[in-house]
């Protein structure tokens, strides 16, 4: 009964989260959605055509590899881990909802929201007292966002402002602490393929240290190629980097994913394997697996 409670409990935190993120989203969406509707009275009366664009399923595939493309996704990220605990006998599943919120300046600069929400769910993971650990919970929520000038180049880049909170988790799912910082990312857009780094510096905000701190360095380089066919086919090694611990997280990832097109909505599916190339004391490690479906918002 207790467990039932206590899963009621992490499950609203989720709904309210996942609420927070989209209210985060909603100016951009809202406007979309009038932009829409307003299209919609205007092909009643008549006074556009019926007939719509076709949709360049290719392009929209090369905007879901680009972290600061002017384009509303709304990503939806599951991951598995193993290798965890003092043992390396335990596992995690993690769901991410990454909403992606471009709001126009103007003169073809952008400046990009990404408000990103973690669940997880571990097993069996042993902890340095020797008793093992099964239960859900809020990783984190995490702010990204990036100012992204208009460069009239296949080269651009952005930087803003980075926060991560603890969501009040109890320490089995990451930091107690609060963490600010900045976040930026460079790419070069050349035809088929996109490739660049993001990044972030996060720095301790307050908070409890005992589960880790938010004193970290971030590093993302990453590689796609798209084909004639909206298939992608990408690789990407995301490097977190503690200063307290002295230890890198270090997983890589490659895999591939489709843009399929129904009835006018864009939907990406991708999954591929991904390998911890070094991990932190009691952090997954080995092999792992990450699956990915996105819904794009078309303007």
């Amino acid at each position: 009964m207790i467990k039932k409670v206590l899963f009621m409990k992490t499950l609203l935190k989720l709904l309210c989260t996942l609420l927070l993120s989209a209210a985060i989203a909603a100016p951009t969406i809202a406007q979309e959605i009038g932009t829409r509707a307003a299209t919609a009275d205007a092909i009643k009366t008549g006074v556009v055509s019926t007939t719509a664009a076709p949709v360049d399923s290719v392009d929209i595939a090369k905007k879901l590899s680009n972290p600061i493309a002017n384009m509303i996704s709304l990503p939806l990220q599951y991951e598995f881990s193993r290798g965890l605990g003092k043992n390396q006998g335990g596992s995690e599943q993690t769901l991410l909802f990454q909403p992606v919120a471009p709001f126009n300046l103007g003169g073809g600069d952008t400046f990009i929201v990404r408000p990103i929400v973690a669940g997880a769910r571990e097993v069996s993971i042993q902890g340095a007292n020797g008793q093992a650990y099964s239960g859900y919970g809020i990783a984190s929520v995490t702010l990204e966002s990036f100012y992204a000038p208009n460069t009239n180049s296949s080269w651009i880049w952005g930087i803003g402002p980075y926060a991560q909170s603890p969501s009040g988790n109890s320490g089995h799912f990451g930091s107690q602490q609060t963490g600010a910082g900045v976040t930026a990312v460079v790419l070069n857009r050349d035809g088929p393929w996109t490739y660049g780094l993001l990044g972030y510096q996060s720095w301790n905000m307050g908070g409890n240290p005992s589960y880790g701190t938010q004193n970290n360095l971030y590093g993302q380089p990453f590689v796609a190629f798209t084909n004639k066919d909206a298939w992608t086919f990408a690789a990407n090694m995301e490097a977190q980097y503690n200063y307290d611990s002295h230890r890198t997280s270090n997983p890589l990832y490659v895999g591939i994913s489709k843009l399929e097109v129904f009835d006018g909505v864009p939907i990406s599916f991708g999954a591929g394997p991904m390998y911890y190339v070094s991990n932190t004391p009691g952090g997954p490690s080995g092999w792992g697996a990450r699956a990915t479906a996105t819904l794009v918002i078309l303007k």
